[in-house]
């Protein structure tokens, strides 16, 4: 049965043009058995045959490989051509006629996708055939030729099918990913977060009050991670982050809570801002908060402690920057550029919070805002920038 094949044999089968060139090949030659075979050092297996006079091989059937010619041809890779073993000087008194019963015999190498010996297209006949002339050989050459194209492009299908099966695979786990993410994990922290925040309004004592606020903020720590992962899931394997933008004319309002929730959760280090933004801006709010938040957060983990971060925000020439700034170690500008990288963590041997997708997930949302984020970083000050256009578009 061909599920029981060898994969030589189930590839060569799979090929529509084998059987007439088989057919061909007979009628050209007069030989009356020809058959594709693979070989190796240690085997020799049938992978196509026409059998005209009840040789007795089927596909997948084995021969020794030592008694055979087309162990030679792969060898001394080329054709080994036979018109009448009896009178040929080399073969006649070979082991392999005498035991298969042939006069005439042909075999030509095949080569698989990587350019490597597959097999052989040969024949053979009890009669002897004149086959030696130069046009019967270049045309089996160039039969064989077609075999090898065949097998490549088969393989070459072969693997692009495979592709298209683990594609659809990741994106079945990736579905589920997020719908894990997004609701069995975010679901009962919601209710943790609630409970917190509960506990805080209720009067209790100073410690439960301190062990509240540490399990709010841990929440929304664990909160704002999962927004993280889920916007690197839909955007990163999903063709980009989604954005829908419209004139917002309190942007200026949402970037200063921002750095009032910001101050809160961190308020041993100052932040200074300077935000200013007269009348509308075309974005999407939410979005843009979500941005100085993550840039935010990695000036206030990178930064030196006990140094200012500072934050601006204008409309300038009908661009609307946001800036946000740190002293602390200068960035090497071979790093700069891998700073948006999702994952990325500079390998100097410092333990690290987060998982490294908030600086990826910001330069996302500027590009589905036709916008830019930079950075530059030199004499201990590193800057982040995003730009993006301010008006309708």
């Amino acid at each position: 049965m061909t599920q029981a094949w060898p994969h030589p044999v189930q590839a060569v089968q799979a090929l529509p043009c084998v059987p007439d060139i088989l057919s061909v090949m007979a009628e050209m030659t007069g030989l009356r058995f020809v058959c594709v075979a693979h070989v190796t050092p240690t085997s020799w297996t049938t992978c196509a045959v026409l059998d005209q006079i009840g040789f007795g091989l089927q596909p997948g059937d084995p021969l020794d490989v030592r008694t055979t010619l087309c162990n030679s041809v792969r060898q001394i890779d080329a054709p080994i051509v036979i018109d009448h073993v009896s009178q040929d000087d080399l073969f006649n008194n070979h082991p392999c006629p005498r035991q298969y019963g042939f006069e005439s015999y042909i075999s030509i190498p095949i080569y698989d996708s990587q350019g490597s010996f597959f097999g052989t297209l040969c024949g053979l006949d009890p009669r002897p055939i004149t086959l030696s002339g130069s046009k019967t050989v270049k045309s089996l050459e160039l039969f064989a030729q077609l075999i090898s194209k065949q097998l490549e492009a088969e393989k070459r299908h072969a693997d692009h099918v495979s592709e298209l099966s683990n594609e659809r695979v990741t994106s079945q786990l990736r579905e589920q990913f997020i719908a894990v993410l997004g609701h069995d994990i975010r679901t009962p922290l919601s209710s943790i977060l609630h409970g917190a925040q509960l506990l805080q309004r209720r009067g209790v004592d100073e410690t439960t009050l301190t062990i509240a606020r540490t399990i709010q903020r841990s929440s929304q720590r664990i909160a704002r991670m999962i927004d993280d992962v889920l916007d690197f899931a839909r955007g990163r394997l999903g063709g980009g982050i989604a954005t829908e933008l419209e004139a917002v004319d309190d942007l200026a309002e949402a970037l200063a809570q921002v750095v009032v929730e910001c101050k809160s959760e961190h308020s041993q280090r100052a932040i200074v801002s300077d935000i200013a933004i007269p009348g509308t801006v075309w974005c999407n709010r939410d979005r843009v908060t979500q941005l100085l938040s993550n840039l935010l957060a990695n000036a206030l983990r990178y930064g030196e402690a006990g140094t200012p971060v500072h934050v601006s925000a204008k409309v300038e020439d009908g661009t609307f920057k946001l800036c946000v700034a740190n002293e602390g170690e200068t960035i090497a500008p071979e790093k700069l550029g891998k700073l948006f990288q999702p994952y990325w963590r500079d390998d100097d041997g410092q333990p690290r919070r987060g998982l490294g997708l908030g600086l990826y997930i910001a330069s996302e949302i500027a590009h589905a805002h036709g916008g830019t984020l930079s950075a530059v970083s030199q004499h201990r000050h590193t800057e982040f920038t995003y730009s993006a256009p301010a008006g309708l578009r």
